[in-house]
């Protein structure tokens, strides 16, 4: 760092601001060659099917067609036959998109003093958010959805939304997302703003899958709760975007007497607190009076001017849908209930097979006694 860096407030904030619009520049520049190679691949599927080229050229059509474009542009990579099938699938998933000319600031003058518009030959700018996504999501999801191009769809949302990486997005559709999303039971239509409650039933998923927890068959409640807490990050990831975590077991003074809600988050996209209850047995009515008292309490003690309307989230072993239908239309606090599921269970006596502490400390007297 210089000494003018060190000791001018000017010149350091205006350095700063450059190095700031240089990144900026930079993340801008590879949306923009990220949306141009995938408009260019839409446009050899497009290439591919219009001409019929695969069965107008024989079934060595795209073996030829990779080795022919390696040739002719030898430094390219992405033309293998597998990736030229993708391009084909690709443009027969979004083939009424419409790319055209639009008007681009691309040539300097020889004197380099001068840029000049011109009209660009290659391909206008699209809004399809699927051009804003990396080609290994495109390829992923192309795998996974199908010809499903509203679930197709609906993961590029969250690719974006949420920033994620090829990994992430692999789990989640492992874990049918798109079916889970937004279905729990609710009285949301009744209970919130339509604008909120279209918000927050989004939020909501039916089932909720936590096989990333490890648990004996036979668990109890509090074993479940205290899996969930050991894999919170986990737990945060199923819940959904926006959701961070206050405490477990939270003490809630109401009256004279103290009250513990099983877990409390916080939504920042709703900006609202959740109340989450979690059991392990079938779904039972008096649950829901419960929970609409926590609910209730934490808007009298916890909820601020800025915070919506707390909601309520049951997530019980299994449910009757109609009997909890009709048993959420009860309550005038929000409230959701769904169901989880649970695969990755251990024998039902593993929790034996470890050692207490008592146990162990017994062996360390035994050993010191010999």
């Amino acid at each position: 760092m210089s000494e003018l860096m060190r000791l001018d407030e000017e010149y350091r904030n205006w350095i700063q601001d450059l190095g700031n619009r240089y990144k900026t520049s930079q993340i801008k520049a590879s949306i923009r060659v990220n949306n141009e190679m995938l408009m260019y691949y839409w446009s050899v599927g497009k290439d591919i099917t219009e001409r019929h080229a695969d069965s107008k050229w024989g079934n060595k059509f795209f073996q030829n067609m990779s080795m022919d474009m390696t040739d002719v542009i030898p430094n390219a990579k992405g033309f293998s036959p597998t990736n030229l099938r993708y391009m084909m699938r690709f443009y027969a998933l979004f083939k009424d998109i419409e790319i055209v000319p639009q008007l681009g600031e691309q040539l300097v003058e020889n004197n380099g003093s001068k840029i000049i518009p011109q009209l660009e030959e290659q391909f206008g700018m699209v809004s399809n958010k699927v051009f804003m996504i990396p080609w290994g999501h495109v390829k992923l999801l192309i795998d996974k959805c199908h010809d499903n191009l509203q679930k197709f769809n609906f993961y590029v949302d969250k690719i974006i939304e949420n920033n994620w990486s090829r990994a992430v997005l692999l789990n989640f559709l492992d874990t049918d997302l798109y079916e889970r999303q937004g279905k729990a039971i609710t009285n949301f239509k009744y209970t919130l703003p339509k604008e909120t409650g279209d918000l927050a039933q989004e939020m909501t998923k039916d089932p909720y899958n936590f096989d990333f927890i490890a648990i004996r068959q036979g668990y109890n409640e509090k074993e479940l709760k205290d899996a969930l807490m050991d894999n919170v990050q986990n737990f945060l990831m199923e819940l959904g975007t926006g959701f961070a975590f206050v405490g477990r077991e939270y003490r809630l003074q109401v009256g004279d007497t103290e009250q513990y809600i099983d877990m409390l988050f916080y939504n920042t996209k709703r900006h609202c607190y959740v109340v989450v209850e979690v059991k392990v047995v079938e779904f039972e009515p008096g649950f829901i009076s419960q929970t609409a008292t926590y609910v209730s309490a934490v808007n009298h003690t916890l909820k601020g001017k800025e915070d919506t309307q707390t909601i309520g989230l049951l997530i019980c072993k299994t449910k009757d849908n109609i009997l909890a239908k009709y048993a959420v239309e009860t309550s005038t606090e929000p409230i959701g209930i769904s169901e989880y599921e649970l695969n990755a269970l251990m024998p039902k006596d593993f929790k034996g097979t470890l050692p207490t502490i008592e146990e162990l400390e017994q062996g360390l007297s035994e050993d010191v006694a010999k």
